[in-house]
C-alpha cells in the first residue's frame, strides 16, 4: 500500500550520509525527508521510497517494518546490497535496486593499477626512494600472464576486459556457467594456474569466506591476490598466514571484514600486502553520478515504467545477462 495518501506527493526518505545527494530535479515533485540510524525505524512506515545514501549503514536490517506499512521501493547507492537484506525485506513485495553500472570502469582501472604496481614492484621502489637507496631489480612482464576474476557481474567482466587490454589472459568465474563464464566447479583449476586472482563477487552464503587457507594453498607461489569485492569474501587470518609463509607472492585488499581498519589490526604489517580504504570505485564526481542515477530511476518509477537494476532479493544481486 502507498505510504502517502492518494493524490499527494510521494514521500522519499533518505538515509543520510555526508555530503547529501543532489536531488534538485525532484524539487516540488516529491516530499523529501531525512533519517539517520536512530530515526529510520519510526520514519520508514511513512515513506513510499527509501534512498539508502549511507551505504555502509546496517540500520535498514534492524529498522525494516516487516508486515507494517513500508516503502514500495528501496534503492541503495552501492553495488552491494548485503547491508540491506533481512528476511522481512526479502519476503516483502518491496522492490530493491542498486547502483549497478556506476563503479564498473573505476574499479577495473584500480585493479589494473594494482596489477601493474605489484608486477613492477612500485611499492618497493617508493620504499627505497625514501631510504635514498639505489637498488636495481628485475620486474614481471604483465603481458602473457593469466588472471582469474571471481564475479561475473558488470564489475568482474569490465575487470577482465581491462586486463585483456594489457595482454593478460583473463577467465571469469560466476555462479552459473554460460558462454564466456566459468562455473564454480572450475574455480580451483583456474586459480591454480593464475598469476592474478581477483575477487569481485557479491556477498552471498555461497561466497562468504570462499578465499580461505585451502584456496590460498591452491594458488601458485608467484600468484597475487586482489579483493575489490566484499571483505567477508576473504578469511583475513588465512590470507595473512599465506603471505607470511610465502604461499603466494603478494596481495591487495580494498575491502575488509570490519571497516574502517583499526590502527592495531595485524593487516597493516603483513608482508606483501597492500591496504587501501575501500576506494577502488571512488573517482572524482562519483557521488554526483550516484545522485543522477537515482533521479533517473525515480523518474521511471514516477512515470510507472519498469525499474532497472532490480535486485534478485533471494540471490542478493542483479541477475546478469
Amino acid at each position: 500500500m502507498p505510504a502517502s495518501p492518494p493524490g499527494s506527493r510521494p514521500t522519499l526518505l533518505v538515509l543520510d550520509a555526508d555530503p547529501p545527494p543532489r536531488l534538485g530535479r525532484l524539487t516540488g515533485r516529491v516530499r523529501i525527508e531525512h533519517a539517520d540510524d536512530s530515526t529510520l525505524a519510526q520514519r520508514l512506515p511513512y515513506a513510499d521510497v527509501l534512498l539508502v545514501w549511507d551505504f555502509v549503514s546496517l540500520a535498514v536490517r534492524d529498522a525494516w517494518p516487516g508486515e507494517e506499512p513500508r516503502p514500495r521501493w528501496v534503492h541503495t547507492a552501492s553495488a552491494a546490497v548485503d547491508h540491506l537484506m533481512c528476511p522481512e525485506l526479502t519476503a516483502s513485495d518491496t522492490v530493491v535496486t542498486n547502483a549497478r553500472g556506476v563503479f564498473d570502469l573505476p574499479v577495473a582501472e584500480y585493479v589494473a593499477a594494482l596489477v601493474l604496481a605489484m608486477a613492477k614492484d612500485l611499492p618497493r621502489t617508493w620504499d627505497l626512494q625514501r631510504e635514498r637507496k639505489w637498488r636495481h631489480r628485475e620486474t614481471t612482464r604483465v603481458a602473457g600472464t593469466r588472471a582469474c576474476v571471481v564475479g561475473s557481474g558488470p564489475i568482474g567482466r569490465t575487470i577482465a576486459r581491462t586486463l585483456k587490454a594489457l595482454g593478460v589472459t583473463a577467465s571469469v568465474v560466476g555462479r552459473i556457467p554460460r558462454t564466456g563464464i566459468h562455473g564454480p566447479a572450475d574455480l580451483d583449476r583456474l586459480i591454480a594456474r593464475a598469476d592474478w586472482v581477483i575477487a569481485a563477487a557479491p556477498l552471498t552464503e555461497q561466497t562468504r569466506g570462499m578465499f580461505d587457507l585451502r584456496r590460498f594453498g591452491v594458488m601458485q607461489p608467484s600468484a597475487r591476490f586482489i579483493n575489490v569485492g566484499r571483505g567477508q569474501l576473504v578469511v583475513e587470518d588465512a590470507l595473512a598466514e599465506a603471505l607470511s609463509r610465502r604461499w603466494i607472492a603478494g596481495a591487495a585488499l580494498d575491502a575488509f571484514q570490519r571497516e574502517p581498519l583499526t590502527p592495531d589490526s595485524r593487516l597493516w604489517g603483513v608482508p606483501g600486502l597492500l591496504v587501501s580504504p575501500r576506494m577502488s570505485g571512488d573517482t572524482a564526481g562519483w557521488r554526483d553520478e550516484l545522485g543522477a542515477q537515482f533521479v533517473s530511476l525515480y523518474e521511471r518509477w514516477e512515470a510507472g515504467r519498469p525499474l532497472v537494476n532490480v535486485v534478485d532479493k533471494v540471490r542478493g544481486y542483479v541477475p546478469g545477462r
